[in-house]
């Protein structure tokens, strides 16, 4: 049922870059306050990843666009400007939801040029964000991918993830499944702070010994690596000693990169959470979007020691305190 003001004909002042992408009409709701979701219909759901980005997967799909964590450094933000809106509180608050999304995928997947390549899922925002709770994309995603010979990654910070195990144990028996978890800092009050949506580091711990419980191998995403607030050896050790109690089968770690608008909304919120370290992040960052050599040499060395330690160098691990290089288009490598 259709809420009063909810209406496909009725004007709801939404902004005229969603028209761009089949805009259908946008939704609030008690559960979600705050929260806008503008629904859309999306004309393919496949996405190819140009040649020149270098990832073990070529395609992905990704159900929303913006995303309700919050997360102060994430990369994906400047993608929200294609829709006229801003890549700050407008990308944590305005959620752009491709509702046949699944339907879209399962046309595609059938098709006769398709040769079952390996597909991303949480590569530009979280595909287990809150607004999944309401829509529901990931079992039917998950499915059309496994129903079609199609192999599939997972990378999330969200435990509504758990939901789907049963099911994603179920596509693993049928074709490769890699399922990782993202999870970089350990410090409570930084985490509220520097990731204000995302589940508590304690409950992303507990998603992946479920992970694990269910069969299925966990990569650990240790990134990014915050210079001066989480790079320390004792925070690594402990974050990375936790990570493999958990029973996780690997873990990546590299340091943040701050590219397009994105910079500007990481360093606005630490001059205000952190404004002693604005000096140094500017002079780190200062000719590049990425950690200088001599920064990234030193998280290597300071990193590699404690994933032999503990046993997470798995078939997938390594120390990477860079990123690829940026991709030409909004997507995003997870480095897994």
């Amino acid at each position: 049922m259709r809420w009063d003001g909810q209406g496909v004909d009725v004007d709801d002042g939404a902004l005229p870059g969603l028209e761009r992408i089949g805009f259908v009409r946008s939704v609030r709701t008690p559960e979600f306050e705050g929260i806008t979701f503008h629904e859309v219909l999306c004309k393919s759901a496949l996405n190819k990843i140009p040649n020149a980005a270098f990832l073990p997967f070529r395609y992905t799909v990704n159900g929303y666009r913006g995303c309700s964590h919050a997360c102060r450094y994430c990369f994906a933000r400047p993608t929200h400007e294609y829709l006229d809106l801003n890549c700050g509180k407008d990308f944590d608050t305005e959620i752009v939801v491709k509702t046949n999304v699944v339907d879209v995928l399962r046309r595609e997947l059938h098709g006769k040029s398709w040769q079952q390549e390996t597909v991303a899922l949480g590569t530009n925002t979280d595909p287990y964000q809150r607004a999944e709770g309401r829509y529901a994309l990931m079992p039917g995603i998950i499915s059309a991918l496994a129903e079609s010979g199609t192999p599939l990654s997972i990378l999330t910070k969200g435990t509504l993830l758990r939901r789907d195990l049963p099911l994603i144990a179920d596509a693993a028996a049928r074709v490769p499944v890699r399922v990782a978890v993202s999870l970089a800092v350990a410090d409570p009050e930084l985490h509220k702070d520097v990731e204000p949506g995302t589940p508590s580091p304690q409950a992303r711990l507990a998603l992946i010994r479920s992970i694990r419980d269910a069969g299925l191998d966990c990569h650990v995403m240790v990134a990014p690596v915050l210079p001066y607030l989480t790079d320390s050896v004792e925070h690594l050790d402990g974050l990375l000693g936790q990570i493999a109690g958990a029973g996780a089968t690997g873990a990546t770690v590299f340091g943040l990169h701050l590219r397009g608008p994105t910079r500007g909304w990481f360093m606005s919120w630490l001059a205000d959470s952190h404004p002693r370290l604005v000096s140094h992040y500017r002079e780190l960052y200062r000719r590049s979007a990425y950690l200088p050599p001599h920064y990234r040499d030193a998280l290597r060395d300071r990193v590699a020691p404690l994933i032999a330690k503990y046993r997470l160098a798995g078939d997938r691990a390594r120390v990477s305190p860079v990123a690829a290089q940026p991709l030409a288009g909004p997507v995003q490598p997870t480095l897994f």
